[in-house]
């Protein structure tokens, strides 16, 4: 089976787990959440792959899952809360310490623009929209934008980049996940949203600029059919924070970058709020020879491995999966070590470890999925 099928099984056996555990405890929303995506997974992969020996019995699991998505669409009209718009959050700390909502992870990569390959035209386009403002912003009378989305195939470096602004600007870099926001806080995800812009905002009046990176941003401001009052709810409150960082009256250095894998699945009045809209390729071959350059720089290469002939064997794969054959053709040599005693150290990597690591790796990313990636940025470029 091709790593992309794998992928979308994978995601739709999340979901549904996910929606199982919600549904035990009673969440309605959330079961709603994520039973939706569980069958947009496996639509998907009916769509991509009908002649698959799996799809009659996944289409079944469709059709189940339907029935069950009905039923709680039901049950959670009866129990929605008519809560306030306004929410009134504490920003936690000492009083001189303040910290981040619990469920953002704080730490970021220790990655920089140098150790990214490739990607030109996304890295101007951060450095115009971010990096020149904070270093100099008496030269931005009109303001500059505050939105930054990310969208491509999976494995593109999108995370690293946003991680990489971070370090440019020696910012605060706040890593938040949209699935697990509306998976585990749905019936709080709207406070959420207000704590993770009130802890921004109180961090960058203190001098520190902040960039909120929401991965998977379209579980956050996606848009579904029949949805549940606690989605529609968190979408306006996310509108109204990006509209509030968005002021160029003001000059505080908060910034939102969202990553997608899946942008046409985004609110048209969100798309407006990222001002730039950045589609984050597979590598060229220029990016993936510096790609093999940076894996290998700690690892022997016999004289035989050629990268440039490489990097031309390796057209169609993402930064992800480079990585991973060039760690699998190094296993291979520590294999070796180790079924001769493990004494000494492994022998250098050589072409043919390469080629066989690629008799079994195919690229993860489907190219019908670049087409519709290409037509999206066509449609909605914005660098």
């Amino acid at each position: 089976m091709s790593i992309a099928r794998q992928m979308l099984l994978n995601d739709a056996r999340r979901f549904a787990l996910a929606y199982k555990d919600a549904e035990r405890r009673g969440d309605y929303e959330a079961a709603i959440v994520n039973l939706r995506r569980a069958i947009e997974a496996l639509e998907q992969y009916l769509s991509l792959y009908p002649d698959d020996v799996l799809s009659r019995r996944l289409a079944e699991i469709v059709a189940q899952y339907k029935r069950r998505l009905r039923r709680l669409e039901r049950e959670a009209a009866q129990a929605v809360s008519q809560e306030p718009e306004e929410y009134e959050v504490e920003i936690q700390g000492d009083g001189k310490t303040k910290l981040p909502p619990e469920f953002v992870l704080k730490e970021k990569p220790n990655v920089t623009f140098d150790d990214i390959a490739g990607l030109e035209d996304a890295k101007r386009a951060i450095r115009e929209a971010i990096i020149y403002p904070i270093r100099r912003p008496d030269l931005f009378p009109l303001g500059w934008p505050r939105g930054i989305l990310l969208f491509g195939p999976p494995g593109t470096g999108k995370t690293t980049l946003a991680a990489a602004v971070a370090n440019e600007v020696d910012a605060e870099f706040l890593y938040v996940d949209a699935a697990l926001i509306m998976s585990k806080w749905l019936g709080e995800a709207e406070k959420n949203v207000k704590k993770l812009f009130d802890y921004a905002r109180e961090r960058a009046r203190d001098g520190t600029p902040v960039i909120i990176f929401i991965d998977e941003i379209d579980a956050l401001l996606g848009v579904h059919m029949n949805e549940v009052g606690g989605e529609v709810r968190v979408r306006n409150q996310f509108l109204k924070e990006m509209d509030g960082i968005q002021d160029k009256s003001g000059k505080l250095h908060v910034y939102v970058i969202g990553a997608t894998n899946k942008p046409w699945k985004l609110d048209e009045p969100f798309i407006r709020r990222f001002q730039k809209r950045i589609y984050v390729p597979l590598p060229d071959k220029k990016a993936r020879r510096k790609m093999l350059e940076i894996l290998t720089r700690n690892i022997r290469l016999a004289s035989d491995v050629d990268l440039d002939k490489l990097a031309e064997m390796l057209e169609g794969y993402s930064g992800s999966d480079i990585r991973d054959i060039v760690q699998n053709a190094y296993i291979r040599t520590v294999r070796e070590l180790f079924e001769r005693g493990g004494n000494g150290e492994p022998r250098p990597v050589s072409m043919g470890d390469f080629r066989e690591v690629l008799k079994h790796r195919r690229p993860s990313v489907d190219p019908d999925m670049i087409k519709a990636y290409e037509e999206w940025f066509e449609k909605y470029k914005a660098l």
